[in-house]
Order: structure tokens, then C-alpha cells, then sequence
């Protein structure tokens, strides 16, 4: 069954306290717009906010819970430095925590780098939203959606509600 991507908005969150500022271009997120536009997904919003715990929970809580967003990919912060709080603001979002697309999204960047063992990006739902946590590399952020591309409209749609057979 082949699911219509365009039934579905999508907004991109990028974590940068260089970006936020204008010291740095982002381009991760500009990226993960194009890759999930070219999919047929609905762009509802994108932003650039600083490294905040209570920054990052108070912008995904209102896409989800007032803009009714049903996908929403950030991009950094998902690291070991210092300012990389990404996974520690899901604890105050998530409902529920998909950690099979985090663990296939490391397991696949493991192939190109060792480094890929100190991701701690999280996937999960919040509402009838899934919320995904990308890298801040360009190229990192290309090579984990594209672990996820093929099951995303899938976990959208279950996610709604849909009854669809999980292996058809």
C-alpha cells in the first residue's frame, strides 16, 4: 500500500547556538527541507534556536501541541559536548520513544565512523507527531534520513491511527 506523503506536514528544528546568532549558515536543515519536500511531505515550519533545554521543549511542544505538526526532524545537538542538550529536552517532549529508528540511524553511520558511537539522538512521539533527531553535519543529517526515509510515511500513518498491516 503506498501511503501519500503529501497528507503529512513536516518542520525542521536546527539546535545552534552560532546559528541562532547568525555567526554560522545552516545547512543541515536547508538540506533535510529539500530531501523531505522532493518526498511529497508539507513544510509547516523551520527555525534555528540556541543549545537551550527549555528552548528546544518549548518550540517542539508548540509545533506538536498548538501547529498540530505530524513530523519534525532537529538537527544537533545530539553529541557529547558541553552545549549538546538535544536528548536531554526529549525527556520533557516524548510520550513515547522509538528507539529502533535511533538505533538503525547509528548502526548505519557506524559503517562510515566510529565516532557514530557517541550519537545520542532519540526518535519518538509525542501526540500524533514523531519527532526525530538528526546530527548537525550536513552529511550526517543526509546519511541518517535517508536510514528513515523509507519507513517514515509508514510511522506516520500508524501513528494516526491507520490500520494498516505493518508487514505488507
Amino acid at each position: 500500500m503506498d501511503i501519500d506523503t503529501s497528507r503529512f506536514s513536516f518542520a525542521v528544528l536546527t539546535m545552534s547556538d552560532k546559528g541562532s546568532r547568525g555567526e554560522r549558515v545552516d545547512t543541515s536543515g536547508p538540506l533535510l527541507q529539500k530531501i523531505l519536500a522532493e518526498q511529497g511531505y508539507r513544510q509547516a515550519n523551520y527555525a534555528i534556536i540556541s543549545d537551550r533545554v527549555d528552548h528546544i521543549r518549548e518550540k517542539l511542544i508548540a509545533w506538536v501541541d498548538k501547529e498540530k505538526v505530524d513530523l519534525i526532524i532537529t538537527t544537533g545537538g545530539t553529541g557529547v559536548a558541553p552545549t549538546d542538550v538535544t536528548p536531554e529536552a526529549m525527556a520533557g517532549v516524548l510520550e513515547k520513544e522509538i528507539p529502533g529508528m535511533a538505533e538503525a540511524m547509528r548502526a548505519e553511520s557506524l559503517k562510515k565512523t566510529p565516532n557514530a558511537v557517541l550519537s545520542r539522538g532519540k526518535a519518538g512521539i509525542r501526540g500524533k507527531s514523531l519527532i526525530i533527531n538528526l546530527p548537525g553535519s550536513e552529511k550526517a543529517a543526509r546519511e541518517n534520513i535517508a536510514v528513515l526515509l523509507p519507513a517514515l510515511a509508514h510511522a506516520l500513518d500508524k501513528i494516526q491511527g491507520g490500520v494498516s498491516d505493518c508487514g505488507t
